[in-house]
């Protein structure tokens, strides 16, 4: 027989029930710091956090063993008086805020809650000194405080945390290794660089002692605002990401979008490089998410993830960041124009970069070129070994007059099976060039002025033929089958509510429903481009991603899905022969088609070398 665990709790004398008490504060503290504090990046997080709304300029940050046991953050902030510190290490305390209005706050922290979390489960010290004033120190250890006593220090903050979680063992189990943790403290400064690019910022690993190691460091970045944030964003992401992302500026009923997104060449087989920021916050929200992963669902495959930094700002009361402790989720009063702000910008932003691919394209094409260095001296000093040094201009021009008469016998010889050169009137100053040759009845190869290009033909035709059938569909809308037999799918009444408020965008897009009574909806009429369609399935579909996103993605996708298929079946096809006036009236359409960089799936129509790389495989620079 199963025994029952025994009830903890006494007795209340007037009742059968268990006695309701008053906790202490000390049990109070560790309660917040598991909401606050999850791990040691938590920490962190809040303290940089703190020493970025005191208006420091410079903030290192010195952590071991991953950051259980030291997190130290050091800021030139404005510091705090003497008889501050006792007050900033009691819950509830803050200088953010005045508790007014929990709607209109321009600090990352306004609970109070970060310092006294943290006294509360660590070994806590805080040393600063405000101007005008003197040094003090007060320290606190399991949310046992002491007195504030003298100290020196210049001016700022030294915040130092040891022993997280000492206080309570059971949760140090859940750590992950110091590599992990340590890994997971540089990507949130990471990410508060990203948001504060004109502050400095270092990550210093000290374990084991000693001034450590430097793992992360981010100068404080001039210029105006974009162009800070763009040299941050290259130091940080790397320069591959700066020199193949596009600007992003969009404003829609008090919210503006700024940022950097990459190109849809420049992806990832995983979402490691999406970094949202709502007034400057860092965030993790999945609207937010799901509306960039929208703003590209037109140019990537579903394996692959565009990797962009976006930043949007609006007035405090249109947003709530006090959704949680940690103030990493957001919620919107009207969610549905921010999403629709992301795409719409994001989607303006590819039709803008026109044909533009990513130069990484180019890169890997030149590395897969390289020729492997063979030989001792390869072995020995990692150079590339040639038949012969390079020879002056003068031995080269008497090289070439001595093989002249060589070559003119080869050419005579070989005219009559060689392939003509391509001769036409197309500049070679033009973005894509003019086509000279076409290889294996697929490849066109352009020349431009300072390189070349190599096109797929029937990639970059089939993107042409995708973009024109879409803007056909745009001007005489997507057409609408009507049903002999409306179909009736039964779902809840709640369901029926939520499908029914998206019913005139499903309209425009082909798919008319209309109530019928209790939870079921009755559908009219389908998208005709679908041709026969299991109307309940679909009906389901675009449910569970209004219900998961507040918006449904899916019937759109669905009908550039078959506008796909039919632009790849109506496109040039691998094996064709091209006249020249053909390829370039093709590499034409392409500068002037907007997103043709990329095919329908996400991968490059063309590769563009620069004639210096092309040298340097050769040794001539």
């Amino acid at each position: 027989m199963m025994q029952h665990a025994p009830h903890i709790g006494h007795k209340s004398p007037d009742s059968a029930g268990p006695v309701i008490r008053q906790l202490d504060e000390a049990a109070i503290n560790r309660i917040a710091a598991g909401e606050v504090v999850e791990r040691p990046a938590s920490a962190v997080k809040e303290l940089v956090e703190n020493a970025i709304d005191a208006g420091a300029t410079r903030i290192a940050v010195e952590i071991a063993d991953g950051g259980k046991t030291l997190i130290r953050v050091t800021d030139d902030g404005c510091g705090m008086a003497p008889g501050d510190l006792p007050l900033a290490l009691a819950r509830h305390a803050t200088s953010k805020i005045d508790g007014s209005d929990l709607l209109n706050i321009h600090s990352f922290g306004f609970r109070g809650e970060a310092l006294a979390s943290l006294g509360a489960v660590g070994r806590l010290t805080v040393t600063s000194r405000a101007a005008g004033q003197d040094g003090a120190e007060i320290s606190v250890t399991g949310g046992k405080m002491g007195t504030p006593r003298p100290a020196a220090l210049n001016g700022g903050t030294v915040i130092t945390l040891r022993d997280l979680f000492f206080a309570t063992p059971a949760r140090l189990k859940f750590m992950r290794t110091d590599r992990a943790e340590a890994q997971a403290i540089g990507d949130v400064i990471k990410r508060l660089a990203m948001a504060e690019p004109q502050v400095s910022f270092t990550l210093r690993d000290v374990s084991g002692g000693g001034e450590g190691r430097l793992t992360f460091r981010a100068d404080a970045e001039t210029g105006d605002l974009f162009d800070a944030l763009h040299a941050r964003l290259a130091r940080i992401i790397g320069s591959d990401f700066a020199d193949n992302s596009m600007r992003i500026d969009a404003e829609r009923e008090g919210f503006r979008l700024t940022g950097c997104a990459g190109l849809p060449t420049y992806s990832r087989g995983a979402a490691v490089a999406q970094y949202l920021f709502i007034n400057g916050r860092p965030v993790r929200d999945r609207m937010l998410i799901g509306a960039l992963r929208a703003g590209y669902m037109d140019v990537l495959s579903r394996d692959r993830h565009p990797v962009a930094a976006l930043f949007v700002d609006c007035e405090g009361a249109l947003v709530d960041v006090n959704v949680h402790p940690a103030k990493s989720e957001v919620r919107f009063r009207d969610p549905g124009i921010v999403r629709g702000l992301i795409v719409s910008g994001l989607r303006h932003a590819l039709a803008g970069a026109g044909h533009r691919a990513s130069s990484t394209v180019a890169a890997g094409t030149l590395g897969a070129f390289r020729p492997e260095e063979t030989g001792e001296r390869s072995q020995q000093t990692g150079a590339r070994v040639y038949q012969m040094e390079r020879p002056s201009s003068q031995a080269r021009a008497a090289s070439y007059a001595g093989q002249a008469p060589a070559f003119a016998e080869m050419q005579n010889a070989y005219s009559a099976r060689a392939e003509p050169v391509i001769e036409d009137s197309a500049p070679a100053d033009t973005p894509l060039g003019a086509a000279r040759a076409q290889v294996h009845e697929n490849y066109i190869i352009a020349q431009t002025k300072d390189g070349i290009v190599i096109v797929d033909q029937h990639a970059a035709h089939e993107r042409l033929v995708y973009e024109r059938l879409k803007r056909q569909q745009e001007g005489h809308g997507i057409a609408a089958q009507a049903l002999l037999i409306p179909e009736i799918v039964e779902l809840s009444e709640a369901e029926c509510a939520v499908l029914m408020e998206a019913a005139d965008d499903l309209a425009t897009l082909g798919l008319c429903i209309e109530p019928f009574g209790g939870g079921a909806i009755a559908v009219r009429e389908t998208p005709a481009l679908l041709g026969t369609v299991d109307a309940a399935a679909l009906i389901r579909d675009v449910l569970d991603e209004l219900t998961d996103q507040g918006r449904s993605d899916t019937l759109r996708a669905r009908i550039d899905a078959i506008l796909s298929r039919m632009s790849c079946h109506g496109s040039i096809r691998s094996g064709r022969r091209m006249q020249a006036d053909e390829m370039n009236a093709l590499l034409r359409e392409m500068e002037a088609t907007p997103m043709s960089g990329q095919c329908n799936h996400g991968r490059p129509t063309y590769v563009a070398l620069k004639l210096s790389d092309i040298e340097r495989l050769f040794g001539r620079s």
